[in-house]
């Protein structure tokens, strides 16, 4: 027999030794596998049922708003000025200036007030500022304040009536001695005589600034 005839016989029948081993390492690595495998199963069908329940929800959108009506504003309406009448003022009859003897004080001159022209209402008309004419008596000067040397000028408002008597004193400015501007004050509203203010021909009532002072080189 040839050595061709010798090799085609030999290839033609495998090695059934090599196969036999071949299957038995498959199956044992197959056999280790799912000896591995098998005690994560539990756990992995525990974690399967844990999951969410993944959901599709659609969003509806909110209802849309409608805007607030537009409020209309109207312009306000001025009221028209009132007018006011005119009132012509007239002046004041000035009297004419009282001499004494014996007032040991000047009699000032009397300067014209004006006072409104107004209807006569029945109604007391509040008093008007006015120079008036006045008749003093002597001052008496205080024993306390003499005796002190005590000498100032105090200026005082003075309220006349219509029958030209005193009826308020206030102290404008004082003479920086109280006890003279009290003197003063008691003596004008319990023994001085005013010429009255005049208006539109009748006696009114009127504020007079007269000033009082205290010398004692004129005692």
């Amino acid at each position: 027999m040839s050595s061709a005839s010798l090799a085609v016989s030999r290839t033609a029948h495998p090695d059934s030794v090599r196969i036999a081993a071949l299957s038995a390492a498959i199956a044992l690595n197959l056999a280790a596998l799912l000896a591995v495998m098998r005690p994560l199963a539990p756990q992995l069908a525990e974690q399967v049922q844990h999951l969410p329940d993944l959901r599709i929800h659609w969003v509806t959108s909110p209802p849309e708003v409608k805007p607030p009506p537009t409020l209309e504003i109207k312009p306000l309406v001025q009221p028209k000025p009132m007018a006011h009448p005119q009132v012509q003022p007239q002046p004041v009859v000035a009297p004419e200036p009282m001499t004494t003897e014996d007032s040991p004080m000047a009699v000032p001159t009397i300067t014209p007030t004006i006072v409104s022209d107004a209807p006569d209402t029945g109604t007391q008309a509040a008093p008007v500022e006015a120079t008036l004419a006045y008749k003093a008596i002597p001052l008496k000067y205080p024993p306390q304040a003499l005796h002190a040397h005590m000498e100032g000028t105090v200026l005082l408002r003075v309220l006349v009536d219509e029958q030209g008597v005193p009826q308020d004193v206030v102290i404008a400015r004082s003479s920086g001695y109280a006890l003279l501007d009290r003197s003063a004050r008691e003596q004008v509203l319990k023994g001085w005589k005013f010429e009255p203010a005049m208006a539109n021909g009748r006696a009114i009532r009127a504020w007079a600034k007269v000033p009082v002072s205290f010398n004692i080189n004129q005692l």
